[in-house]
């Protein structure tokens, strides 16, 4: 399996085994070193999630809110999965490629949760 890279833009994240089936969220991928930077900072909340990508950590400083991390290996199986309130700093994980961000309690709506397979649609 080739390296993937995603480009800076929208997207939408499917959740294959979401409650009830299938779910899809709107998604904000970022894939440049800026916009991996940046990520949530600054923001109030969020309208689905963001995928920072390659990544293995991130941290909350700077943030005005709690967020859900989700850790994704390189073929988007969902590895740990845990909140952080602002002013933490989480640890990499080894085998993470990727990591996904939402508001706080919603990735557990949507079904992300380890061993999840998720899918990103890019447009």
């Amino acid at each position: 399996m080739g390296r993937r890279r995603w480009l800076d833009g929208a997207g939408t994240l499917v959740v294959e085994e979401g409650p009830g089936g299938t779910v899809r969220v709107p998604l904000q991928i970022a894939g440049s070193y800026r916009a991996r930077t940046k990520g949530l900072l600054g923001r109030d909340s969020i309208e689905g999630a963001m995928l920072l990508t390659p990544a293995n950590s991130v941290h909350t400083f700077r943030m005005r809110m709690a967020i859900d991390v989700a850790h994704l290996d390189r073929r988007l199986k969902v590895i740990a999965v845990r909140t952080m309130r602002p002013g933490r700093l989480g640890l990499p994980r080894m085998r993470a490629r990727h990591v996904l961000e939402s508001e706080a309690g919603a990735m557990s709506e949507w079904g992300v949760r380890v061993g999840a397979q998720v899918r990103v649609e890019e447009g």
